[in-house]
């Protein structure tokens, strides 16, 4: 398998967030890759003998309950409709919620945090770049005003520039008070916004730290980053 599997947990407030610990294993599209975070819809299930099978276990969770507890997912594929407006598509981000004057608010909100859902409001999701479809899901994820985000390869597709604005959008994200976990292969992006990172290899666990730590490894470097960083070593 491939060296260049790597997650971030961007971690507010000082709270650790764990990553990684979902689900592994290789995705089809990517035998390089592990699936750290489960198909989007689906009902992530905890193997037999898990010890994390408790009451409160989100691995026991329907999708519904899973979001109940303000937890929601921007998987790696594109998966906004593309027939219906961006707008459309942005409410549906609230489809659990039945408070009107409470959607509308949160629309409001976050067409102040991203303009393009106002500007682009009427036009047909299909007819948006990758990257601005990127940032309409950003929009959609936080329609339900979650604690935390689950990012799955956000940069996958995006050309230089449009990576640097969803990056910039995670920061922001971020700063809004959200705890966010990203799973993501183009690791010194990734680890640069974060504040702690887990690097994984063939579904376990390599090396975790700060993301300063991890980018600092000499080893790490040579073996997941494309080059060796520096002489220093995690502690």
């Amino acid at each position: 398998m491939s060296k260049s599997i790597s997650s971030q947990a961007i971690d507010q407030q000082h709270s650790r967030s764990e990553a990684g610990g979902s689900q592994s294993g290789p995705r089809a599209a990517d035998p390089g890759n592990s699936e750290l975070l489960p198909p989007s819809g689906a009902e992530a299930r905890a193997e037999v003998g898990d010890p994390r099978r408790e009451s409160s276990d989100p691995l026991k969770l329907s999708p519904r309950q899973v979001l109940a507890l303000g937890i929601v997912q921007v998987p790696q594929n594109h998966s906004l409709f593309p027939r219906m407006t961006v707008a459309e598509n942005v409410r549906l981000g609230a489809y659990t919620v039945d408070d009107t004057m409470l959607v509308n608010r949160r629309l409001g909100e976050v067409e102040e945090l991203f303009p393009i859902i106002k500007e682009r409001a009427r036009d047909k999701a299909g007819s948006l770049s990758g990257g601005q479809q990127r940032l309409v899901e950003f929009a959609r994820s936080l329609m339900l005003d979650p604690t935390m985000v689950l990012l799955d390869e956000p940069s996958m597709g995006l050309d230089p520039k449009t990576l640097k604005q969803v990056f910039d959008t995670i920061t922001l994200m971020r700063e809004t008070g959200r705890t966010i976990v990203l799973v993501e292969q183009n690791a010194r992006s990734g680890l640069r916004i974060s504040t702690h990172g887990v690097v994984m290899e063939s579904g376990r666990v390599h090396l975790e730290g700060t993301h300063t730590e991890i980018l600092e490894n000499p080893h790490i470097g040579e073996l997941y980053l494309g080059g060796m960083i520096s002489g220093a070593t995690v502690s």
